[in-house]
């Protein structure tokens, strides 16, 4: 199928001997039906047409939550598969957890992450609502990079913490740590109709520039109430930073939730979803170029 026909938010790619795996939000309705789990798409022929859609995930009828299925990555780490994500908790505040694959890419993923407690679920503070965490690995460390919610906070923050080595629990050697606040980015605006200084933080990514900046992509909500990309960059290249927003989103027309990949033929590209309205939310995939440190658009490759 086309990419204009598949609805998905969240897009994730992931590159693989010569195969495009389309990850992201499928559910019909991710916001208030009971969900159904997570698909893929593939792709041998480039970035316009996929089949599929084949499923990734789906949870067992003990599985601890039911609802708010979001945003998944996956990502590789010693010898295994690992796909981060949001769920809401039967019980309990929204957060990211950690699935396995011991199967390759295509899964299928288990769950596999525990709270601080011990119980399934997610990696993130129980008390807190959290999502759109994904994995950065610094000097061989794994650290979950996650959005601490407006709902709770007012002005959405984006926090780091680390992961024990095998991806399972917060390490609880160290607190997570606030890196910025999304009130911070001149391109981010309040939410409208809502209490004064409600900011919005969502779908964190990670991006070391070839120079060997540190850059981190992220969504919100722009002067005009569209959804937006924006990006901040590490001072010291590392990620306690601190970090600076670039003044100007990196994508203003009702699209976000950002990622970074590159094509088989070396092609730097950002996915996002656009409209960022429900049913109509498709994936676009932009030839982006880097110039000292910072992101540019080149080309839009496909606009649905």
């Amino acid at each position: 199928m086309h990419i204009s026909d598949i609805q998905i938010r969240d897009p994730f790619v992931a590159l693989e001997n010569g195969t495009y795996y389309l990850f992201g939000s499928t559910d019909k309705d991710i916001w208030k039906s009971r969900a159904i789990g997570f698909d893929f798409y593939i792709s041998d022929s480039g970035l316009t047409h996929f089949e599929g859609p084949f499923p990734a995930f789906r949870p067992a009828a003990d599985f601890w939550s039911e609802t708010n299925f979001w945003a998944p990555e996956v990502h590789q780490w010693k010898g295994a598969y690992y796909m981060f994500a949001t769920f809401k908790p039967k019980e309990g505040r929204r957060g990211t957890a950690v699935l396995k694959s011991e199967s390759g890419i295509r899964g299928p993923y288990q769950p596999w992450s525990l709270t601080a407690a011990g119980a399934p679920g997610p990696v993130t503070p129980a008390e807190w609502e959290c999502l759109d965490g994904t994995l950065f690995i610094e000097q061989g460390k794994p650290y979950l990079v996650f959005c601490h919610e407006w709902q709770q906070v007012g002005d959405g923050q984006i926090c780091a913490m680390p992961l024990t080595d095998d991806l399972r629990q917060a390490d609880k050697a160290a607190s997570p740590k606030i890196l910025f606040r999304a009130g911070e980015a001149p391109w981010a605006y309040p939410l409208k109709g809502r209490a004064p200084g409600s900011y919005v933080t969502d779908g964190p990514f990670m991006h070391r520039t070839q120079n060997g900046t540190l850059l981190m992509l992220w969504s919100s909500f722009g002067e005009d109430g569209r959804y937006c990309i924006g990006a901040a960059r590490s001072q010291d290249g590392t990620l306690n930073g601190p970090w600076v927003q670039e003044p100007e989103p990196l994508y203003s027309a009702d699209g976000g939730h950002g990622m970074l990949f590159h094509s088989a033929e070396g092609k730097l590209f950002l996915a996002v979803h656009t409209p960022n309205k429900t049913p109509n939310e498709r994936a676009v995939f932009i030839e982006m170029e880097e110039k000292d440190g910072t992101l540019n658009k080149k080309n839009v490759m496909a606009v649905c």
